[in-house]
């Protein structure tokens, strides 16, 4: 790790404010992510942790700060200049094109990649995940849930991003699927996709994680190496029931 904080971080958030009106949500965060790791923020309902990937993945301006990937400021460009950078969002709830096949929803995750390169993300993306395939002509709306997840998570990857932004991907799932999903990050990880990790679940977002930083009402409390985090006595007894 001395190494590479050397080296320029893939992204990095600098003294960002967010407002939702009159509120403060967000009240000057700095986070890195570098080439390569699994980031995860954690925190309870309402801390932020939404909001911060909103922001990063230009749907929501910051009043101050700034958010940069690799080296270029991208805050203020808006979600639709921010994708071809290299940058995609898994956002909570999934948010999947219910009405749409399968096929349909990962060709909308490409729209920002050249026609010829299409094809062979597809066949990536079925490779990794062979349910999909499966289903490829199946209306996205009466998939499981798992499923639908796994195909958000397929969508975000069409774009063949430098970073992947996951918001609460094991959400409302059951612990066997939620085991499933934190394997494919692992998958994704171990494959060279660096990830920024949202995660209610904090034991096991601490468990695949590299580093992790801790929000609570808008701050950051806490940083450090997932697995010292995990073992802190302070974020036992917050986030994993001890």
């Amino acid at each position: 790790m001395e190494t590479q904080k050397k080296a320029l971080p893939l992204l990095k958030a600098h003294d960002l404010h967010v407002y939702y009106g009159a509120i403060h949500a967000i009240k000057g965060i700095t986070l890195e992510v570098y080439e390569n790791e699994i980031v995860t923020l954690i925190g309870a309902n309402g801390a932020g942790k939404s909001t911060t990937l909103n922001t990063i993945a230009g749907l929501l301006k910051p009043r101050q700060g700034t958010v940069a990937l690799n080296g270029e400021i991208i805050s203020g460009l808006g979600a639709s200049k921010v994708v071809p950078k290299g940058l995609s969002l898994c956002p909570e709830g999934r948010r999947i094109f219910q009405q749409m096949t399968v096929r349909e929803n990962l060709e909308m995750g490409s729209y920002t990649r050249p026609a010829t390169e299409i094809a062979g993300s597809l066949e990536d993306v079925f490779k990794r995940f062979p349910r999909l395939k499966e289903r490829e002509k199946q209306i996205a709306g009466t998939l499981s849930g798992g499923e639908q997840q796994m195909l958000a998570m397929a969508r975000a990857l069409m774009s063949k991003p430098k970073l992947m932004m996951l918001d609460e991907p094991s959400m409302g799932l059951a612990p066997i699927l939620v085991e499933q999903i934190f394997s494919i990050i692992k998958e994704l990880h171990q494959a060279g996709t660096t990830i920024l990790l949202v995660e209610q679940n904090a034991q096991m977002a601490l468990q695949v994680a590299d580093r992790a930083y801790v929000m609570e009402t808008g701050n950051i409390t806490l940083q450090g190496p997932a697995e010292e985090l995990l073992h802190n006595e302070a974020v036992q007894r917050a986030y994993l029931g001890s």
